[in-house]
């Protein structure tokens, strides 16, 4: 399995008007698995990324590892052009937001969208465990901001997100998944 920028079912809330059956997901992708995975800080996106990509045998894309911070803001042209390279194959699974700056990139090709509706405590505390976990990229230093983002996610963050996917990805099915069973069944229709 390739991982872009790492240092080398029947969910509730399925929106069944756009068509797409999850429990179905395996016959749906076959080879040609495009899934963008979104949510807030500490929803699960990274962890559901990798399980994805191990049943699929799909190339893994970290938006977070990628991006730098040095770059500044993640619309430059660099991250940009990472972004196009990173999207180009015909299978993968896509793990971040980057809404404004990836977008038009992504969910052009994208065949699902993957929401994490995570409770706002649930994405606190995986953030937090994940600091004191150690043994990743998550430092200490970061964990304010980052429980800053967690709290105003949904009234901040997602309206935005969801404007951007509305205007480049209005065709893609969204599925929202909001605990770990229903992520699990997801998981487990796909690939394998």
């Amino acid at each position: 399995m390739t991982v872009w920028g790492l240092n080398n079912f029947k969910p509730k809330r399925f929106k069944k008007r756009q068509g797409f059956d999850a429990a179905g997901a395996a016959r749906h992708f076959g080879g040609m698995a495009r899934i963008v995975l979104l949510g807030s800080a500490g929803s699960g996106k990274s962890t559901l990324a990798r399980r994805l990509g191990e049943r699929l045998g799909v190339p893994v894309i970290s938006l977070d590892a990628i991006w730098q911070p040095a770059w500044g803001p993640p619309e430059v042209p660099a991250f940009r052009a990472l972004m196009r390279d990173a999207h180009a194959g015909e299978a993968w699974v896509s793990d971040g937001n980057f809404a404004a700056a990836t977008f038009d990139i992504r969910l052009s090709r994208a065949t699902l969208i993957v929401w994490l509706d995570r409770p706002l405590l649930v994405c606190a505390r995986r953030a937090i465990a994940r600091v004191l976990r150690g043994g990743s990229d998550h430092r200490l230093r970061g964990l304010v901001k980052a429980l800053r983002f967690i709290w105003g996610f949904e009234r901040r963050n997602r309206p935005l997100i969801e404007a951007q996917r509305r205007l480049h990805g209005p065709l893609v099915p969204v599925l929202h998944l909001a605990n770990d069973a229903e992520i699990a069944a997801f998981a487990a229709s796909v690939g394998g």
